[in-house]
């Protein structure tokens, strides 16, 4: 039954991520409709619609993908060391406990914010140390002898 399950989904998300690619092909497609009638003119606007609305729509999918990604990245760093999960269960437990009437509504949320913080650190940690490490390589590739390069 699971295993179903996963099958429809990975489908489904596969066959909406392909839709979304395609979808100012299809909006062109829909505006270039001929015919004078009222589904003519429907087709045609709903292509020049969905042209209109494809590079926002892209544009929002890559901030909430970015976000994501930080989220998911600071999560799997949250779980994979426990420490670092049981000090941030405590924050956000004393944060609750602080904010009265709000605390449930904060223990809910403030745990993915924190995920959030420690992605976006960690990715700045690595952006930090492989940019080191280019600039090393590059500094290494220009004192190189012309006979070694």
């Amino acid at each position: 039954m699971l295993v179903g399950i996963a099958l429809l989904m990975t489908v489904g998300v596969y066959g909406l991520v392909a839709a979304i690619v395609k979808l100012d092909d299809g909006g062109l497609y829909l505006s270039r409709q001929p015919g004078g009638g009222a589904w003519g003119r429907f087709q045609r606007g709903l292509g020049a619609g969905i042209l209109r609305a494809a590079p926002w729509l892209m544009k929002g999918l890559s901030i909430a993908g970015t976000a994501a990604m930080f989220l998911v990245g600071g999560g799997i760093l949250t779980h994979g060391i426990p420490v670092l999960h049981h000090a941030l269960e405590a924050i956000v437990a004393r944060v609750a406990a602080f904010a009265g009437g709000v605390g449930g509504v904060l223990q809910a949320l403030l745990p993915s914010v924190l995920d959030g913080v420690l992605g976006i650190v960690a990715g700045a940690l690595v952006l930090a140390g492989t940019s080191l490490v280019r600039r090393i390589m590059g500094r290494a590739k220009e004192g190189a002898t012309p006979a070694s390069r």
